[in-house]
């Protein structure tokens, strides 16, 4: 007989939040209880409403076991963006519907900034101003808070340029701003795109969904759990928190590293959101395209976290003007959506002067494209030479910018260059190769299944996808097991967690 106290101890782990341990989709707890939630969930296909409000139960419960009592916030964000919601279709004045989208913004944006800017702010106050005028709060920073709000910002929008109709009901709202797959690190979904799939009936799943899904958690998970957390653990980080102590060579494959890392995490996370949906039968758009492919920082943005260049540009980079007001504005705008961009993923110089690097790389491309009519070809219309020396110009470019993604400060930035250009020995490399034999063996199968044709990702995905049901569960077995075995401590939350 199994004690009851240790069988009370679990219950209340499993429905208690720790903040030291947040509940991640490489869990083996989030896969037990979702394997739950889907057992049950598969006998409400017909059944519009109470489908819905099991999803969401589900969903802020998912929510609360990442950030506790945050969940409030959530909700409270729902309620105030549904009400504005309704109010701003009912208006007719012109003049009352902008003042509901400024109270809306000034809201979401305020959350916001009090949560992710307020101790950046007064850092700035007090070295601007050479004392101390504010003292730092304790405040904890609710992990999703900046994909949901930006999720709810685009719903008003798009509510007001009339491209939508509102949510019949708040839980309709409630669930499009909840759905846990996508809840915590995207991909960001647009109320347009997601909230007709709300009240399907029934809810279908095809053959095709599930095998697909079925792929797709098994890509994400191998590219989080083996390639990202591995090399992160037993190389990058240490790269990264001491540059002094490891060779120029050292510090270069550490960058190099660090590209494949939140490739793999970033994207690993994407791939099982949008995996997890389609098993539910919802599609969300794709987030990621092969990036380190591209070819020009253009095409880079364009296969990057996709969902947030598109967001950035249809309610940023349009709304400051686009490409409407000339050349020069249009570099100006580049800019500043990147810049904002940059300052969107954290609050430090170190985030705002990568957006600033990719803005300004941005409006060089295009200065060049405006300047030299050939550099518009792109993708197989590109001269193959040309492609793979742009390939190779675009990697390095976003690897600068990843050195201040990463590093812990500026400082940092500069011990880290310093270290590749002014200590890099080309004696040592056999000698570090051998070393770190699994490290960079790793690295290699990551990048070389990165650089792989899209045929043949077509055709892993239409293998998996047209095994029987036991086949796929063997394999996402094999893959848990594997997990297991190289695992070297807990594991890691995915780095978005923090945006």
């Amino acid at each position: 007989m199994p004690d009851v106290s240790s069988v009370c101890d679990k219950i209340t782990e499993i429905l208690s939040y720790d903040p030291l341990h947040p509940i991640l989709f490489s869990s083996g707890l989030f896969l037990f209880l979702f394997a739950g939630f889907a057992f049950f969930y598969q006998f409400m296909r017909r059944a519009v409403m109470l489908r819905m409000i099991y999803v969401v139960l589900f969903s802020l419960y998912f929510y609360y076991k990442t950030s506790g009592l945050f969940l409030f916030l959530l909700v409270g964000m729902s309620v105030s963006d549904y009400v504005i919601g309704r109010f701003l279709c009912a208006a007719r004045k012109q003049s009352l519907r902008k003042w509901l989208v400024a109270l809306s913004l000034t809201i979401d944006i305020g959350v916001l900034c009090y949560f992710k800017y307020t101790n950046f702010f007064i850092g700035l106050l007090n070295d601007v101003s050479g004392r101390d005028w504010l003292d730092f709060q304790n405040i904890f920073l609710p992990v999703g808070i900046s994909f949901f709000t930006f999720q709810s910002i685009s719903y008003i929008i798009d509510l007001y340029k009339r491209r939508i109709d509102p949510a019949d009901q708040w839980i309709d709202y409630l669930f499009y701003l909840s759905f846990f797959p996508q809840l915590v690190a995207g991909p960001i979904v647009k109320a347009r795109d997601f909230m007709p799939q709300i009240r399907q009936k029934p809810i279908v799943v095809t053959r095709e969904m599930f095998g697909m899904g079925i792929f797709l958690i098994i890509s994400g998970l191998f590219k989080k759990a083996i390639i990202s957390d591995y090399i992160s653990l037993n190389f990058v980080d240490r790269i990264f928190d001491n540059p002094l102590l490891y060779s120029g060579f050292e510090n270069l494959m550490g960058v190099y590293g660090y590209a494949l890392q939140i490739y793999c995490d970033f994207s690993g996370y994407s791939d099982m959101a949008i995996g997890l949906a389609l098993l539910l039968g919802f599609r969300f758009p794709k987030n990621f395209d092969s990036p380190y492919k591209s070819a020009t920082i253009t095409e880079f943005w364009r296969r990057w976290h996709i969902s947030l260049s598109s967001w950035l540009k249809d309610y940023l980079y349009i709304s400051l003007g686009g490409n409407r007001k000339g050349k020069a504005r249009t570099y100006l705008n580049l800019f500043l959506t990147m810049l904002i961009g940059g300052l969107w993923h954290g609050a430090a110089i170190r985030f705002v002067l990568w957006g600033a690097w990719h803005g300004a790389a941005l409006a060089v491309h295009k200065w060049t494209v405006n300047r030299f009519p050939s550099f518009k070809k792109t993708g197989a219309d590109m001269v193959p030479w040309r492609r793979v020396i742009g390939i190779i110009v675009t990697f390095h470019v976003v690897c600068f910018g990843w050195i201040m993604f990463r590093a812990q400060d500026m400082h940092s930035v500069t011990l880290i260059t310093s270290q590749i250009f002014n200590h890099f020995n080309a004696a040592l490399i056999p000698q570090v190769v051998s070393g770190y034999g699994t490290i960079f063996g790793l690295m290699a199968v990551g990048f070389l299944l990165h650089l792989l044709p899209e045929a043949a990702e077509t055709w892993g995905k239409r293998v998996v996808t047209a095994a029987p049901v036991l086949a796929q569960a063997v394999i996402i077995t094999v893959l848990i097991w594997g997990i297991m075995q190289i695992k070297s401590s807990e594991i890691q939350p995915f780095i978005y967690f923090q945006f």
